[in-house]
């Protein structure tokens, strides 16, 4: 049984692209937010009828592989029915290989918090910054999945303010894991 357990864990990271090495290793935390729990209203989108604080929570990562280089960082709503292929949240990439976290409100417009070189592409909100969860009242909870993909090159030939499917598509080469946080949202 543990073997049939195992072996379903390495065919998901083979159906989410192609991931060098398994991610039990490298690992996404965040002292906000608990895995599978809700969104807290600090890092809810304020607009829209959301009344959160729209603040990036905190994160941080271990275990990154050898050869890591930079990393990307990700939150993508899959479960937005409104545009037929999901909902970017926030974009972080080029984050040097020397990080190993991110602190509350990183995520800010033009923020002074991301290190040096790190960038932020568009969001489906059309901004280079981190927006918070704000699905359809009515919706059931939305799964947020916050993604952090170690590489093996420095920096992502992108043009400037790239979305979330163009930094994905453009890192797959270079990904040498994938560690996600998936967290909770609805009104």
């Amino acid at each position: 049984m543990r073997r049939r357990i195992a072996m379903l864990g390495v065919v998901a990271l083979a159906v989410g692209g192609a991931i060098a090495q398994e991610s039990g290793s490298f690992t996404l935390l965040s002292p906000d937010l608990q895995p599978g729990g809700p969104v807290p209203d600090t890092f809810v989108l304020n607009a829209y009828g959301c009344k959160g604080s729209n603040q990036s929570p905190a994160l941080e990562w271990h275990g990154a592989p050898s050869g890591t280089k930079s990393f990307v960082i990700t939150v993508f709503d899959g479960d937005e029915r409104n545009s037929g292929s999901g909902w970017w949240h926030w974009v972080v990439y080029d984050l040097p290989a020397s990080a190993t976290q991110l602190p509350r409100g990183a995520g800010a417009e033009r923020s002074r918090a991301l290190p040096t070189g790190t960038k932020q592409g568009r969001t489906d909100l059309g901004t280079d910054a981190y927006h918070g969860p704000c699905p359809d009242v009515g919706d059931p909870p939305h799964h947020y999945v916050f993604s952090i993909y170690a590489l093996s090159a420095a920096k992502l030939d992108v043009p400037p303010e790239p979305s979330g499917a163009m930094v994905t598509a453009t890192a797959k080469p270079a990904v040498l894991a994938k560690a996600t946080l998936t967290v909770r949202y609805g009104r």
